[in-house]
């Protein structure tokens, strides 16, 4: 894969924070490519609304003096995408002059490009004197560069099979000459080896580097893609039939060979060889797969490590750009709590780095809490939507929206609801790098009539709400209380999502439920929420796992036998198939989706009732939310109910429900049972809905829930006077009040 990368490929502006949640006292490192001359100019902004839509508030942005402002050399920084595991050979321990080096291989891209599956490389050489690979043909063959600058190369004659498991195997055999490399495909029996003869040496003696997954030469890495079991070599010429006898003792001639089945939730990758010539992994490809002799008979990884022995590379894993940094900045003491932005400009260039700033450890300036939802937005960083096309620009030049989309830079990586290039799911994400729709105005619905925003830009619908009506708050990242627990959340009299918090961990889900249970005031303000089990890499909190199993809407499948995070060892997937619905948490779970449109609630006789009519001050209407910036509706997009099997309290009352749905609306899959039934067992027209719930727990606390996506759409309408503004006043007076 040719990553070189040229001022005319890349936005001219782009930078990226080494955090993405933080507090006082805490330094941020900023790292910014600009491949315009000169300098380029930072400040701090602190971002009230990032809707361009010229129908609602516009773009809201604080300037904010702090010690970052100011002006910076400008720079281009690349990046290298690409997954490989890269081993130093020490001095004193050279590779044999005779060898086997073998390795079971299930290429997934054959035919598109030369592919290295190991290369051996010389301290100070620019490229390898030794490949074993795939060609651009999808045969697989040998290279070996002699002393000399001569070459010897061995190609089999036939090409390797897509997605089945193959042995491919060479032998150096300096006595004779020979180079032998062959193939052997498991279950078929199936024998590919060509010979050469001839004089065939290399550069083993000087110490360097073994790459698995990946060669370097001449600016290029020619990376595999698909996934690598037991390579191993062997310190002499070994028969293939040898190899193959899985009763053929061999460890006596091992020189090394690497366990992936080992260390899996670590970027290490161990040698059970006599030398232990340990490396480690380049951009985190997938681990915990399975490996060549996985049988089905165990689907975790933990309890059959042997059977999990592969690793998944891709040349297009790129999970933290390593930039260098450009300049840091400590946050100050007395920064109010928020989200903000870190502001890059030069001439009519612009780039808006997010930056969530907590308040400072064990204190809280104000009783309201905002949840932001920074697993879901790195979850979906770099979404690439399949519907996406230029002729958003019309719409997003004349907004004056943030101009650049990951579905035109592919390049910087992007989301688990994208694919990689040998067409297997992404299970990583990052905010190491710059992600394109975690900026102030960036449109995910470029054709819509109405903001088509999310995640980001649709939770500032909720802060710019939250500022016009005088409601003090602080912020507090899903991150942060992954890892500090319910003890974050417990001097709030109150906690709010945003309009979407999908993705969580054992440990936010838990703290949340904590809360909840310890008599906190909890308001679910989205649609589709609390869904998706998500994991923490160990020694890299910045990298999230997704592991999508069976059931839900999912953009990919995980392979059999692939459904338990390599991260923590836990089965993935949907939180309801790990046994915690959302409807247990907050009362409702998600139920339907259609196209980005928005309806209305109709309320119910119970919201007359006098125990919940407080909520209703001030409305008439008996109908709510019959307008809005996302999907022109309160009630759209993904809709969530009630539903007591699942677990919804028994206490839950519905106030309202949404009706009238477009035909796009459909049930969720894992509401199917067939194509005639469902497991509720109810007309699929009563379950395409989303309820506006509310419960009382039983330690004096309350849940109010929404169940739409696109219900703080409805907030800015009209100035921010309209009904759905008023009923959530209304719940948050009752929330706050002593």
């Amino acid at each position: 894969m040719d990553t070189t990368m040229t001022a005319e490929t890349i936005p001219p502006l782009l930078g990226y924070a080494d955090r993405l949640s933080v507090r006082p006292g805490e330094t941020v490192g900023v790292k910014v490519s600009c491949t315009l001359p000169d300098t380029f100019n930072a400040s701090l902004v602190r971002i009230i609304s990032a809707d361009p839509n010229p129908s609602g508030p516009g773009i809201i942005e604080e300037p904010v003096p702090a010690a970052l402002d100011g002006d910076y050399p400008a720079r281009v920084q690349i990046f290298t995408p690409g997954s490989c595991a890269a081993v130093s050979l020490r001095k004193g321990v050279p590779l044999p002059a005779s060898m086997t080096v073998s390795a079971m291989i299930w290429p997934t891209r054959p035919g598109h490009s030369e592919q290295a599956v190991i290369s051996f490389s010389a301290q100070n050489v620019p490229q390898p004197w030794f490949v074993l690979g795939i060609d651009d043909t999808g045969h697989g063959f040998c290279r070996v560069v002699m002393d000399d600058g001569s070459t010897a190369q061995a190609t089999l004659l036939a090409p390797l099979r897509e997605r089945k498991w193959c042995h491919l195997w060479v032998n150096i055999d300096e006595e004779n000459g020979q180079l032998i490399v062959g193939s052997h495909s498991e279950g078929r029996g199936e024998n590919n080896i060509t010979t050469l003869t001839g004089r065939v040496t290399g550069k083993r003696s000087k110490p360097g580097e073994i790459l698995i997954a990946a060669a370097r030469a001449e600016g290029r890495s020619f990376h595999f893609n698909g996934k690598i079991d037991s390579p191993t070599i062997y310190d002499r010429y070994v028969d293939h039939t040898a190899i193959l006898d899985e009763n053929n003792k061999l460890e006596k001639y091992l020189f090394a060979r690497w366990d992936f089945g080992i260390g899996v939730n670590t970027t290490q990758i161990h040698d059970i060889g006599p030398h232990s010539l340990n490396g480690s992994l380049i951009n985190y490809p997938a681990r915990a797969m399975t490996g060549w002799n996985w049988d089905g008979s165990e689907m975790c990884w933990r309890h059959a490590p042997s059977q999990y022995g592969a690793i998944h590379f891709h040349d297009d894993d790129i999970y933290d750009f390593n930039w260098e940094t450009d300049f840091s900045f400590e946050i100050p003491d007395n920064l109010k709590s928020g989200v903000y932005g870190i502001r890059l400009t030069h001439g009519d260039y612009t780039d808006t780095v997010p930056l969530v700033i907590c308040p400072p450890r064990g204190q809280q300036s104000t009783r309201l809490c905002v949840l932001i939802s920074t697993f879901t937005w790195t979850v979906y960083g770099n979404h690439a939507r399949p519907d996406y096309n230029t002729t958003w620009q019309e719409k997003i030049a004349n907004w004056n929206a943030y101009p650049w989309n990951p579905a035109e830079f592919r390049d910087y990586g992007l989301s688990t609801y994208n694919f990689h290039s040998d067409g297997s799911g992404i299970c990583h994400a990052s905010y190491l790098r710059p992600l394109f729709n975690l900026r102030p105005g960036y449109l995910t619905f470029g054709a819509s009539q109405c903001s088509g925003l999310r995640h980001y830009q649709a939770d500032s619908h909720l802060t710019a709400w939250l500022e016009a009506k005088g409601h003090d708050y602080d912020v507090i990242t899903d991150e942060l209380l992954h890892e500090e627990g319910v003890e974050v959340l417990a001097p709030y009299a109150a906690v709010t999502t945003g309009s979407h918090p999908e993705y969580h961990t054992l440990e936010s889900l838990d703290a949340l439920e904590a809360y909840r249970d310890q008599g906190g005031n909890l308001a679910y303000l989205g649609g589709n929420g609390f869904y998706w089990r998500v994991s923490l890499h160990p020694e890299n909190k910045g990298l999230v796992e997704i592991r999508r199993a069976e059931g839900g809407i999912r953009a990919w499948a995980a392979e059999p036998g692939e459904y338990y995070s390599a991260m923590d060892g836990t089965y993935g997937g949907l939180w309801r198939r790990n046994g915690r619905p959302p409807q247990r948490l907050a009362g409702v779970g998600f139920s339907a989706q259609g196209t980005f449109s928005g309806s209305y609630y109709r309320r119910t006789p119970e919201s007359y009732d006098q125990k919940y009519s407080w909520m209703f001050d001030g409305i008439e209407d008996k109908t709510l939310g019959d307008f809005g910036l996302c999907g022109n509706g309160a009630a759209g997009f993904e809709l969530d109910r009630v539903d007591y099997r699942l677990g919804s309290p028994e206490n839950t009352v519905i106030l309202a429900s949404s009706e009238n749905h477009d035909d796009s609306f459909v049930l969720v899959p894992e509401e199917h049972l067939t194509h005639i039934t469902n497991w509720p067992g109810a007309p699929k027209e009563q379950l395409i809905r989303a309820d506006l719930a509310y419960i009382e727990t039983e330690m004096g606390g309350a849940i109010f829930s929404t169940g739409s996506i696109t219900f703080c759409g409805s907030l800015p309408t009209n100035d921010f006077r309209n009904n759905i503004s008023t009923l959530l006043d209304n719940v948050f007076h009752r929330f706050l009040i002593d």
